[in-house]
Order: C-alpha cells, then structure tokens, then sequence
C-alpha cells in the first residue's frame, strides 16, 4: 500500500466518529446506528482500489452512503417497533456523546446538543424517512442538498420540499420548548418534591396532562402504557421509591437539560428526560431497557 493509500484509509477510519453522530440521529440508538457504520464501511471496501482511488471526498462519499444505509434501515424499523414489548423511546445519550464539528449553523437550525434530545428525536421519529435523513443531513450536519439528493435518490428540489416539511415538524414541537434554565428549575423543584414523598407536593409540580412513559422493551419491569394525569403520575413515581427504596437518583445532564440516572448497587438501571410546560412537568421520559443504558456506565 503506497503512502497515499495509507492517508486516505486513516482519514476513511477517522471518520467513523462523524459517521455514528450522524446515524444514532437518524435512527435514535446506539446500537442501530453502529450496524449502520459498519455497513457503510462494508460498502466502502467491497469497493475495488480503483474505485475508492477516483473518489476524490471520500468523507463526502461516506456520509452520503451512511444517509442511505439509514434510509434503508428507516424503512423497516417502525415495523419493529411496532412488535416492541410496551412504549419505545430513543435511547438517550449523554450531550457531549457524538460532539463533532460541523459547519456554522443558520438562526432556524438545530444545535449539536438539541439534535441528541429525546425530544426532537421523538419529533423526528413522527416523520417519513426520506424527511429524516434529509433533515438530518441538512439542517443539522450541513450537507447541500445536491448531495443529500445522492443519498435518498430523489432530485435536489425534492430534497429541499422534505427539509422544509421536516423543518416546519421541528419548529412546531419546539414552539413548547422552554430556556433550559427554566427546565433545569422545574425539574430541580420536581426532584425535591418527589424526593419528599408528599403525594400533593409532587402533584403541585406536575402539568395537569403530564404524561410519563416507561420503556423497559420486555427486558425489565417497566409501565407497558403511558401514565396520564398528574395524581396517577405522582402515585406511579411515589410507589416506584418505596418499591425500589435502594436506587439512588443522580442528577445527569442530558441532551434536554437535567435529567437523573437511577443507579442500584452502584448500576445505571434507568434514564429519566423531562419536558416543561408553563412551569410544570409536562412530560417524563424513563428508559430502563439496559440495552440502551450502555453509555451511562
């Protein structure tokens, strides 16, 4: 292997960092999106030498045939989560988890650390899969869309219609954002109430429509239909503490503010996200599945 060869296959490796960043995105686990790099790697050195040789942006080229990958996957992952044992929720991740460089970001696009949160990943699961990667491609990692028209296969100007439409499914769920600030109050108000154990202290800091979802998916004991309403909430979390009377609940940046960790004998056996309404909990988010705790170590 000549020299050149050699710098271009470093540079090829280097980029599988960017590459997992850009698929846990689009497809919301770990797990998923490191089957998808390794895919687009498969692609890349089933390739002759001759070929990978006249690929004169072989980061371009990767990030092009991972969108693909993803779109493919996309496409039969609701049918998979559609047989999941109870509610499914994107694994969460901490932030700081897939921060990698990318171009500077115009006023209406998403940041690096909103585009980790269970959230907008929530949002971005409503979409098809051609809006998703097109959003994700574009309005998060900055990709044109002559490029992006390379991945799903469709024209640039139709590329740019499934952005928009992605985009305008964004600004709607983030019109019920609040600063994080804000956030981190609310939930630092919630966690001394239920740390409390007073059944009205803890209704007093929950949205009247809060909605809590568990996802155990069959592994663990976890609630198989969201809980609604603020009493049935606050009774829900209250009997888990007396159930579970040994878990400590550790504060944790995520990427939609403060969340906890639930640890057990010195084990993450859960993740808990929140939103805020009107200052109120308005939705909690409590992922025990442990095949999806993998990075909370």
């Amino acid at each position: 292997m000549d020299e050149s060869s050699i710098e271009v296959d470093h540079a090829v490796v280097a980029e599988r960092r960017h590459l997992l960043s850009l698929a846990y995105r689009m497809l919301g686990t770990v797990a998923e999106a490191e089957d998808a790099v390794q895919e687009t790697y498969a692609r890349w050195y089933r390739l002759t030498p001759t070929s990978r040789d006249a690929i004169a942006n072989p980061a371009g080229w990767l990030t092009r045939v991972a969108g693909r990958v993803c779109l493919d996957v996309l496409g039969s992952a609701r049918v998979r989560r559609e047989r999941y044992v109870g509610p499914w929720l994107p694994e969460p991740v901490p932030s700081d988890t897939f921060t990698t460089a990318i171009p500077a970001d115009p006023l209406d696009r998403v940041t690096l650390d909103d585009s980790v949160s269970t959230a907008l990943l929530l949002v971005l699961e409503a979409m098809t899969p051609a809006e998703r990667v097109a959003f994700v491609l574009h309005d998060v990692f900055g990709l044109p869309f002559d490029e992006i028209a390379e991945a799903v296969g469709r024209s640039p100007a139709a590329c740019r219609q499934l952005a928009a439409s992605a985009r305008r499914r964004v600004r709607e769920g983030r019109e019920r954002d609040v600063p994080r600030a804000e956030h981190d109050r609310v939930v630092r108000a919630f966690a001394e109430a239920a740390a409390g154990g007073d059944l009205g202290a803890l209704v007093a800091v929950l949205d009247p429509e809060v909605e809590l979802t568990s996802d155990g998916g069959g592994v663990v004991s976890a609630a198989r239909r969201p809980v609604l309403g603020a009493d049935s909430v606050a009774r829900f979390l209250l009997g888990l503490t007396a159930k579970y009377p040994d878990v400590a609940v550790v504060p944790r940046e995520t990427g939609d503010g403060l969340g906890f960790l639930m640890v057990d004998d010195g084990q993450v056996t859960g993740v808990m996200t929140f939103s805020v309404r009107d200052g109120a909990v308005s939705g909690i988010r409590m992922v025990r599945n442990p095949e999806k705790l993998t990075l909370w170590g």
